[in-house]
Formats: C-alpha cells, structure tokens, sequence
C-alpha cells in the first residue's frame, strides 16, 4: 500500500543567514545562448530523408565549401540537425571554456558517436557570444534525451563552448549597486537594510520594496570589496511558511510550525471535527498520539492542546485514522480553500 511521507522543515520563525543566500546583485547573472547546426559521425542513426531540414541543412554545408549539391540527392543517414544549448555565466571573458547541451530536433534515433560541427551561439539580442564544437558524450546521468537510454538523443559536449563575445558588467566604477531579494518579503528587506547599516554604522543601505535594496558604496572601499563583505554579512531572515505536496509521490513538506485553525471537514467517507482545548481530554476509547494530541477514534475527532494545532499533527492524526495520502492531500488543499490554513500551498 502506497504511504504518505511527511517531511518536517525544522525551522523556526526567524534565523540567521547571510545576504548572499538570498539575494542576488541586479545586473551579475547568467545568459542562455543557444544555436543550430549538424552531428555528423553517426552510424546510420541519423535523420531520415523525412528531416528535410536536415537535408537542406548538409547542402548549405557543401555549398559553404564550394561542393554543389541538391538536397534530393543526398541520402546519408550519418547526420542529425540539433539544437546547441549553453549557459553563459557571469564575468565569462574570451577564451573560457563550458559545457554545452546537444538535442536531436529530427527523426534521429541516436546521437552516440557524433560530432557537433562548429556553431555559433547566439542570445536573446542576435548577436554571436560564442562558438561550440566537439565530440557529443550520451553516457551516464548527462542524457536528458526523449529517447530510451540505448538510445539516447540529447548529450553534452565537455567544455566544447567558447567564449567569443563578453558581456561587460562594470562594478568596479559604480557607486551605486541593488541587491534584489529571491523572494519578495518586507520583513527581509528591512532585516538587510539593518543588518548592513548595523555593520558600517551609517546609512548605506535602503529598502526600496519588499524586493528591493540599493546599496551606496563607503568612500573608503571599492564596489568589489563592499559586495564580498556586504554578502558575507548576517541577517535575521523571517522565511516563508509554504507547504509543498508531491501528488504523485505523495511527498508532503512543511514546517513544523504552521498552524491550523479549529474546522469540521467532511471529505468523501471520512468526517473530521479538529478542535484545539486548554487542557487536552481524553474521550473513551480514544488514541493518544502524545500529551498535546488525542485522537478520539469514536467520533473521529482530532484533540489539540491550543498554540499546537499544526499541519504535521493533522497529518499524523489523518494517518492513525487510516486516511490514504490521496485523502490527505486533498483535505489539506480543502483546509486551505476554507482558510484553515494560512501558509501557502505549493503541488508539484
């Protein structure tokens, strides 16, 4: 029988953390860049004549290396047209060196063995930041294709992207720099503006939203030294209640604080009345979970000592009363439409 899973985020209300685990400096990111182009090498596993694409693809090829040659007329099964996917990441100048993803966007059956012939990346502005080439890897967790894992039709090129073009990020020279929060959160917005005033002991820092914090850099340091002591600086964080549930696998995630308000529910056969008391009772032939959670197994009443009426006990109780994680899962997401429930409510 399938069970439910009930992971317990051990979290308090606040914590310490540092600035850089969540937020991030406006302007310093990663791009993506993609292009097209051929893997040749295969052994007959490439696209078929119905790729016209491809075929054309070959020609265009030839032609760039003065060989004319008609698109009908080509036959080979030795090459598959791809698409060439790369991350380009911060601070990357020419000449550096990272991974590249290949995907079969034909008929082909396998990429095994191929080479990726040279090809422009491109970004979102059309303009070519780098070049790829090199022999295509399928093996092991690096296949992300939609074939079987015989074969496979995606792979990763090892370090077979080049940095042509850099995208220039000049901190150096700025006085003025942003901090954007991962998520948007007065409270945290406030604790950093704090935390980084508390620590130069002049106002350097203002919260602008819930997301945003514009930093002035001190006379006495550069912007590169202000953002690595600036990163490395604690703050109280006030983290987000959230409760995520894996339908599929019947995953549930929660803090261990995340209060539930006092609600009859009535969910298919099953009939729950949770009720949050001073002093714990104990109803005949009930079940006792522990000194703040009784079950009372007649009426199928859920028995709380108040302030502890949480998630994960409700879900400890739904158990014991022989609900399935199907069960559970929806009563939580009804609990939450009837405002049970407070935190948010996240199905994967």
């Amino acid at each position: 029988m399938k069970t439910i899973i009930l992971l317990l985020l051990t979290i308090s209300t606040i914590y310490a953390t540092k600035i850089t685990d969540v937020a991030n400096i406006v302007g310093v990111r990663d791009n993506q860049i993609i292009g097209y182009s051929l893997v040749v090498g295969l052994k007959k596993t490439g696209d078929g004549t119905t790729s016209k694409f491809t075929l054309q693809s070959i020609s265009n090829m030839l032609k760039a290396m003065n060989i004319d040659m008609n698109p009908i007329d080509i036959k080979s099964k030795n090459v598959a047209a791809v698409v060439v996917t790369g991350t380009l990441g911060a601070f990357s100048r020419q000449g550096d060196k990272f991974d590249i993803t290949v995907s079969s966007i034909g008929d082909a059956k396998s990429l095994e063995g191929g080479t990726l012939l040279m090809t422009p990346l491109k970004g979102v502005d059309g303009k070519i930041y780098a070049l790829a080439q090199g022999a295509v890897s399928i093996g092991g967790k690096n296949t992300r294709g939609a074939g079987s894992e015989s074969h496979p039709t995606s792979g990763i090129v090892f370090e077979g992207g080049f940095v042509e073009r850099e995208i220039n990020i000049d901190l150096y020279h700025q006085e003025y720099v942003t901090l954007s929060l991962k998520e948007h959160n007065f409270r945290n917005s406030v604790a950093i503006q704090k935390a980084i005033n508390d620590t130069y002991n002049t106002q350097v820092a203002v919260a602008m939203d819930p997301r945003t914090i514009r930093l002035k850099r001190p006379k006495n340091k550069s912007m590169i030294e202000f953002l690595a002591e600036i990163q490395d600086i604690d703050m109280v964080y006030t983290p987000k209640s959230r409760i995520i549930i894996n339908e599929r696998t019947g995953t549930i995630i929660a803090g261990v604080d995340i209060e539930v308000k006092p609600i009859i529910l009535t969910h298919g056969d099953i009939t729950i009345k949770i009720v949050a008391q001073d002093t714990v009772v104990q109803p005949e032939g009930s079940m006792v979970v522990d000194q703040d959670l009784v079950i009372g197994l007649n009426q199928n009443e859920i028995y709380t000592k108040i302030g502890t009426t949480t998630v994960a006990n409700i879900v400890r109780s739904l158990q014991k009363l022989g609900a399935t994680p199907k069960d559970i899962i929806a009563i939580l997401e009804a609990m939450k439409s009837a405002g049970s429930i407070a935190a948010e409510l996240k199905i994967m």
